[in-house]
């Protein structure tokens, strides 16, 4: 199965590297090489995760507090969203909403 990263992705794991390495060095990069190893994964368990908001699927990171959010199309899985666990819940539900076409 094919995985593909929309750019709003794309951008949130940007924002999470920058948050990650000026905390301290290295660990952005450490950031990245996780949620990337988790991404790949889809390929072999997309499909397999609850999906909160009754569309998409939601992956728990599982080294960094992020969860993935994503749509199985045939057979491609498309990451709509990376999100901090962390921020307000009406916020993360309101951007899943936004990305819903």
């Amino acid at each position: 199965m094919q995985v593909r990263i929309s750019r709003s992705a794309e951008q949130d794991l940007l924002n999470g590297f920058a948050f990650y390495e000026s905390n301290q060095e290295g660990v952005g990069s450490y950031f990245l090489d996780s949620l990337y190893a988790e991404i790949d994964a889809l390929a072999l368990y997309g499909g397999i995760h609850p999906k909160p908001d009754g569309r998409l699927h939601r992956a728990l990171a599982r080294r960094f507090p992020f969860a993935i959010y994503y749509e199985r199309r045939d057979d491609e899985i498309l990451v709509i969203a990376i999100l901090d666990c962390r921020q307000n819940p009406a916020s993360i539900t309101k951007r899943i909403k936004s990305q819903q076409a």
